[in-house]
Formats: C-alpha cells, sequence, structure tokens
C-alpha cells in the first residue's frame, strides 16, 4: 500500500453496482476537483468498472454486505493519501457551484474543522423536489482522513465525526437516479427489509453520539414521534402532513408521484413488513416472517443494491 501523501486535496469514495446509467454523469461532476477517487464494485456485469477506469477512477472489488460496513472496509483498506475525503453516491453529483466551493474550502478550513456537510437537492423525472420537508437536506459528506466512521446500521446510516468541528458549505449536490421507476419500487422495497431488519434489532437504533443539527433532530422526530403512532396510520399522517402542511403539491406531477411512493407507500410497506414480522408462521402463508425466513439473504441484497440510504 502506498503511504506517499499525495498532491491531492480529496479522496472521493463511490460504492457501486451495475451503475452504468449514472456513474459517467457523477464523474464527470469531479473533473474540476483536484481529487483522487476509488470505485469500490461489488460484482457489477455491466460496464461500470470500464466507465470509472475510462475516468481515471481506481477499482477495487469487495462483496457487499450492507452500505456501513462496505464504506467501513473502504475507508480502512483504500490506499488514501488525501488529507480530505468524501462519500459520494453513483447516482449524485455536484454542482459546478460546490466543486469549486469545496477547491477553495478545503484548503483554507480551519485546524479544529473535521468535517463539512453538503446540501442534497433530489430530482425525480426531472423535477427538482424542492418541498415537501425535503430540501434541504444536510449531510456529513466531506471529513478529515481518519476523522469519521459510518454508523454501523442497515438503512439510514449517517457519518459520524470523532473529533473537532463541523461546517457546512454553501451549495449543492445533486441526487437524480436515471434506472427508472420499476428499479426505484424494487430499491424502497429492499430499504423496507432493511429497516425492519433495524427496527427488529435490539438496540440498534439508538441514536450514534455526535449526529448533527438536522440528522440528529429528523431521527429523534422518527423515535421519539412517528415511532410511537400506530402502525399504518403513521405513514398516511406523515404523508398527509409533508404533502399538504409542507406544501409537496408545489412539486407538480412528479412531486405527487414521489411523496406519494416515498412519504405514503414506502412508510405503509415498511409498516406491512413489521407487522408481518410478528405474524406466527402459518398466517404468512409459509413464507416466513424474519428477513432471512423469507428469502431475504443480506449478501443477496448488497450485491442487488448498493445506495446509500441516508435521509
Amino acid at each position: 500500500m502506498d503511504n506517499q501523501k499525495s498532491s491531492k486535496l480529496l479522496s472521493v469514495v463511490i460504492l457501486t453496482h451495475n451503475e452504468e446509467p449514472n456513474l459517467a454523469v457523477c464523474l464527470s461532476s469531479l473533473e474540476g476537483l483536484s481529487a483522487e477517487i476509488f470505485v469500490v464494485d461489488s460484482g457489477s456485469v455491466d460496464r461500470t468498472a470500464e466507465i470509472a477506469r475510462g475516468f481515471g477512477a481506481r477499482v477495487v472489488e469487495h462483496p457487499f454486505v450492507n452500505y456501513a460496513a462496505q464504506l467501513n472496509w473502504a475507508l480502512d483498506n483504500l490506499p488514501i493519501r488525501t488529507p480530505w475525503v468524501m462519500r459520494l453516491d453513483a447516482d449524485e453529483r455536484l454542482t459546478p457551484e460546490l466543486a469549486a466551493e469545496l477547491q477553495s474550502a478545503l484548503p483554507e478550513a480551519p485546524a479544529d474543522v473535521s468535517a463539512f456537510m453538503m446540501k442534497r437537492r433530489v430530482y425525480f423525472w426531472g423535477r427538482w423536489i424542492r418541498h415537501g420537508g425535503y430540501y434541504p437536506t444536510w449531510l456529513l459528506r466531506v471529513w478529515r482522513h481518519r476523522q469519521a466512521r459510518c454508523e454501523e446500521r442497515w438503512m439510514d446510516e449517517h457519518m459520524i465525526v470523532l473529533a473537532g468541528q463541523t461546517l457546512r458549505l454553501g451549495n449543492d449536490f445533486i441526487d437524480e437516479n436515471r434506472k427508472g421507476l420499476g428499479f426505484w419500487t424494487g430499491k424502497h422495497n429492499r430499504y423496507a427489509d432493511r429497516e425492519v431488519a433495524d427496527l427488529t434489532a435490539s438496540g440498534l437504533l439508538s441514536s450514534a453520539p455526535g449526529l448533527p443539527d438536522q440528522m440528529g433532530r429528523r431521527r429523534w422526530f422518527k423515535q421519539n414521534f412517528y415511532g410511537r403512532l400506530p402502525l399504518f396510520w403513521r405513514a398516511f399522517f406523515y404523508w398527509f402532513f409533508r404533502y399538504f402542511i409542507l406544501l409537496g403539491f408545489l412539486d407538480g406531477k412528479p412531486g405527487l408521484v414521489f411523496h406519494f411512493l416515498q412519504g405514503f407507500w414506502y412508510r405503509f410497506l415498511v409498516d406491512a413488513k413489521l407487522y408481518e414480522s410478528g405474524l406466527p408462521r402459518n398466517a404468512t402463508g409459509g413464507a416466513g416472517v424474519h428477513m432471512a425466513e423469507n428469502g431475504w439473504d443480506h449478501a443477496e441484497a448488497g450485491r442487488r443494491e448498493v445506495g446509500s440510504a441516508d435521509n
């Protein structure tokens, strides 16, 4: 392993599995940065590795269990030689303004600053989802090397800073998946399995110390308010609050579909799977009641879905 320091400021870590439709756009957005790019792939059978190498990225293969385990493995084992590290998904991209801001902010960061948060801007069917409480979503995506770790969770994992201050960057990164609605619904079906795995695991959902501002507040609300509402009804209440009170209807037809599927259908599906997990075996038609019993194998799920679920 090469331990020499790099002349570059930043290493970008991207986890992939069959990301041919998304990866080129993601990597193109990094071209203005002084960055080393690592693509950690888990058995892609499309052109993911070829595209990554075409942009000068270093491709490393590693079996996938879940996002947190894969990212922490990457942080521990990649030959990162830069002072800063960034986590980015293959269906995300930097705006030119954010890339320029990173170029100026990182070398000038005070010594006591260990991390930066960035604003996520989600696009669905080509429409920026600006309402329904979905923007801005602040996520910790840039940190000093060895100064942050990913929470060990199956779902809704975030980076935890080990020491130092965390600042906010002023510009956005964009989340826009190009794989279509069928992929999106399949992905969220698997996300629901992951969330139920967390909810049914003893002690796994306690908030990690150091979870900053908006992320910490959302986690607290989910655990201490939403989590105590009755199953199924809470999905409807959440969708109603998000679509009408938080003005999600202003996002047009794409917003109608997005807020319904992500704010109601997905949350209802989690409750249905959670309810099913408590049923006797014979009440589920022999399908089984726990994640391993109903055919949801963690490693297989990892091979099918690598995307981050932080929200």
